[in-house]
């Protein structure tokens, strides 16, 4: 059987793999799904059509699946949905989805979300990525692999920030930032590349090299950012150990709708 505490409340509707653990006065929904190996900490409510994937440890006085913070919506039935193998600690609040934007808010696997962090309706964050200390993410923000945002850092609605990038203490990000990117401050700029992030994660010299160069091309030259998107795209020939790292940059200017952080 799953170790549910006597004193939590879990609704006969709701599916928990047998190796789940519930702790004391938790609150679980009628159509929640939590997968073997989760931990559902004291106090935590988790409600909504909500699924959990394997092996996540959620800390006390959690609110998952609540219904979004979102005028508009009617009680329609969305989603919050959440991988594998993450840490989400006290007192985070995500949000369920909102009709026309897909109603599914979606957190991959292997993410390390501190205390106080807020997901609003429809976000998209993916996996290994770290949010510390009251992080906030408006409505149908993305956040790609391997972000990295400081402590204290607001996240405008539609915002994207690509994968690799970090994000600085107390930064209030209203445009979108490109993968690899290194941005802080109020009002937000972009400081370099996130070289030591890369390193950690073993990007090669021959990578970090033309990762050096698209930064040069997007601010250090004074080009267009036309013109600087032409020179990352032609840097695939050049460059052919980084040319998934030129695709993924391209790709991410082509679909920047916000425009980005310059």
């Amino acid at each position: 059987m799953s170790q549910i505490h006597p004193t939590a409340i879990v609704d006969a509707g709701a599916e928990l793999d047998t190796a789940v653990s519930v702790g004391p006065y938790a609150v679980i929904g009628p159509k929640v799904r939590i997968g073997a190996g989760t931990s559902v900490g004291p106090h935590c409510v988790i409600e909504g059509r909500t699924t959990i994937g394997r092996d996540n440890r959620i800390f006390q006085f959690a609110s998952l699946g609540a219904v979004p913070q979102d005028k508009k919506y009617a009680g329609e039935d969305t989603a919050l949905e959440i991988g594998d193998r993450n840490t989400i600690r006290e007192f985070c609040t995500f949000n369920l989805g909102v009709p026309g934007a897909g109603g599914v808010t979606r957190v991959g696997h292997d993410n390390w979300i501190m205390a106080y962090s807020h997901i609003a309706h429809d976000c998209r964050v993916g996996s290994h990525t770290t949010l510390s200390n009251n992080t906030t993410l408006a409505g149908h923000v993305e956040l790609g692999d391997w972000v990295t945002v400081g402590g204290l850092v607001g996240i405008h609605q539609f915002v994207k920030v690509g994968a690799h990038a970090m994000v600085g203490f107390a930064t209030a990000v209203s445009q979108d930032v490109p993968p690899f990117m290194l941005v802080d401050g109020n009002p937000m700029g972009v400081r370099g590349f996130n070289i030591v992030g890369l390193k950690r994660r073993n990007f090669s010299a021959a990578r970090l090299a033309a990762i050096k160069q698209m930064h040069r091309f997007l601010y250090r030259q004074g080009r267009t950012l036309d013109d600087a998107r032409g020179a990352i795209d032609a840097l695939a020939a050049d460059m052919p150990e980084a040319a998934g790292d030129v695709q993924l940059m391209s790709a991410f200017l082509a679909g920047s709708t916000r425009g980005i952080a310059r």
